[in-house]
């Protein structure tokens, strides 16, 4: 609630330093006109009258729209500077409430780990109990592991150092494999996910990293769907693109929220959301692996506890954007011509 004040009393600030530098602003270009106007009269009505021998020149159209367009550049200009500190503190608060969830999240499951070590260092514990202790740790530890790795190769794909390996695939087996690999991982019900429709397309990517994205997409449906899990993919061909539909019947989004979802470090905070662990990167993640991939993503949901629907687009092989599909696989030949070159020199 605190948290909550401090937001709306920082935003009404800046709102009213805005709108007092645009008042500052429109008043100096009222007096600039008033000045020429006032000058422009006043040598109307006296500059006949003047004596012969005083020269004085009238008030000049060009210093008239130089004044203008100078006021007008430097309005532009504090809007601009506006604009950027205000996308500069949203980023920061955004970042700030990064810090704090990356922060519980390792937490968590380090204060966990620390409880299994104390507890077996300081009790006879049966063989079973001990083995399930650490089974717990080894779950913690991978998951403090996932963490780290998830930011890094966000870091990574950022700064276009991340090792992709683009092959052609069939874009139907390839999906089915990978979203049955990831059900498996997540042990989700055996009814609770359904496949349908069908493509013979062929797609350009790399496994590893779409994997990732149908991770995401199924953990953020299980985390959302705080009553029965139902997941339902749909497979088709349009327009020269492959088309995975990801749908849940979950709480859904609100409309506003939208178009913010997949921003770096945003989540989704509403009274009916449950609280769940994140970071506010796995959508972001998603979706720049998706345009490194030449595709898109984009959601819709018909509003609050109507389930949410990902809409992914991957370009055909032989159809659309062939030279960009093409570029992908030289570079991962390129990759591997200098692993191979590497690893012979040693």
């Amino acid at each position: 609630m605190l948290n909550n004040i401090k937001k709306i009393n920082s935003n009404v600030y800046f709102i009213l330093v805005f709108i007092f530098a645009q008042l500052a602003w429109m008043a100096l270009l009222g007096l600039w006109i008033y000045w020429y106007v006032s000058n422009s009269i006043i040598f109307e009505r006296v500059g006949d009258q003047l004596s012969p021998q005083i020269k004085i020149d009238g008030p000049s159209i060009f210093l008239f729209v130089g004044g203008i367009v100078l006021i007008v550049a430097i309005a532009f200009g504090m809007s601009v500077i506006f604009r950027n500190l205000n996308v500069q503190l949203r980023l920061t608060r955004l970042y700030d409430n990064f810090i704090a969830n990356v922060t519980h999240e390792l937490k968590s499951p380090l204060a966990s780990i620390q409880l299994y070590l104390e507890t077996i260092d300081s009790r006879e514990l049966s063989p079973e109990n001990k083995k399930r202790f650490i089974d717990y740790m080894i779950k913690d530890a991978e998951r403090l592991n996932n963490l780290i790795n998830s930011i890094l190769e966000i870091s990574r794909l950022e700064q276009k150092k991340i090792s992709n390996e683009y092959r052609i695939y069939n874009s139907s087996e390839v999906i089915k494999s990978l979203v049955e690999q990831s059900a498996a991982q997540f042990q989700l019900p055996q009814n609770s996910l359904s496949i349908m429709g069908d493509s013979e397309a062929e797609i350009v990517i790399d496994k590893n990293a779409l994997k990732i994205v149908l991770d995401n997409l199924i953990d953020n449906a299980i985390k959302y769907s705080p009553n029965v899990l139902h997941i339902g993919i749909k497979l088709f061909a349009e327009r020269k693109r492959f088309i995975i539909e990801f749908s849940d019947k979950g709480i859904g989004i609100d409309q506003e929220q939208l178009k913010k979802i997949f921003k770096k470090f945003y989540r989704v905070y509403a009274s009916n959301i449950p609280n769940v662990k994140g970071t506010g990167l796995g959508l972001y993640w998603v979706n720049e692996i998706l345009k490194s991939h030449g595709g898109k993503i984009t959601c819709y949901s018909e509003g609050i506890n109507k389930g949410t629907t990902f809409k992914i687009e991957l370009p055909i092989h032989k159809h659309y954007k062939k030279m960009f599909t093409r570029k992908l696989l030289k570079l991962t030949k390129k990759r591997e011509l200098i692993e191979s070159s590497e690893s012979q020199n040693e």
